[in-house]
């Protein structure tokens, strides 16, 4: 699947499968836009796209609309055209209901995982539609099931309101020939869980709730983006695609 001359935007490109994703559209070619918070990060995965194709790297923290606005304006005064965005940003923050804390955790994790992804969205589509385009918005099996642990309980509902969001574009841009789809993974290795805080569980933990017991490498998430970001999958639109190693068959 050859991306040449194609423009992808990837939003949380310093870690996991936001690198994974960039490396591989440099693989295929690709213009790629690298965007994350994490300048270091970011320029360690710059160094392995390199040996493909040197893409655009944006410091920006796109849940500042101003930042946002001016990573989608960046890209394409660079590139001219925008054919691909991956809404990859996501964090864990915990809060519960009875303890008073779900009110701060429900806007620092709406924030980033689900209106900075409206946003940008809202920003690229005009974009996207005169190129026919695609967006692939990285969701959770979160989003089917509801959590062990409950302070991760704002995580949940923000992957489940980014799924419907992914529905209810995807049916707004149809007639404008630009598809919206999502990718639910199960556990990824990668450092969201660490990010959190939260000691009293680990990847390892996530892992044993899996029907296969093991955990998805990031670069199983990126083939998947790059099929439905292609020609391939030109049919496709507003349907996620679990890849989770069988998790929602033991929750």
């Amino acid at each position: 699947m050859s991306f040449t001359g194609k423009v992808v935007v990837v939003v949380g490109a310093s870690s996991g499968i936001g690198a994974a994703t960039a490396i591989l559209f440099s693989k295929e070619s690709a213009n790629v836009v690298m965007v994350g918070r994490n300048e270091a990060k970011l320029n360690d995965v710059v160094n392995q796209c390199k040996k493909y194709k040197t893409p655009l790297v944006i410091k920006a923290d796109i849940t500042k609309d101003n930042e946002a606005r001016s990573t989608i304006a960046t890209a394409v005064e660079k590139f001219k055209r925008l054919d691909v965005l991956v809404n990859n940003a996501g964090i864990v923050r915990e809060g519960t209901v009875l303890d008073g804390t779900i009110l701060q955790a429900y806007d620092d994790v709406m924030n980033t995982n689900l209106r900075a992804l409206v946003h940008l969205t809202s920003l690229a589509a005009p974009h996207l539609i005169k190129t026919k385009g695609s967006i692939v918005n990285i969701s959770s099996v979160a989003a089917s099931s509801t959590p062990t642990v409950m302070s991760m309980n704002a995580y949940y509902v923000s992957k489940a309101g980014l799924n419907h969001f992914t529905r209810c574009a995807a049916l707004e841009l149809a007639p404008h020939g630009v598809r919206v789809n999502s990718i639910s993974p199960g556990p990824v290795k990668t450092d969201i869980v660490s990010n959190s805080g939260n000691a009293s569980f680990t990847l390892n933990d996530l892992m044993e709730s899996t029907a296969f017991k093991k955990l998805l490498e990031p670069e199983e998430i990126a083939d998947m983006i790059l099929f439905l970001s292609s020609d391939k999958a030109r049919s496709i639109t507003g349907s996620d695609y679990v890849i989770d190693n069988g998790y929602l068959l033991v929750k």
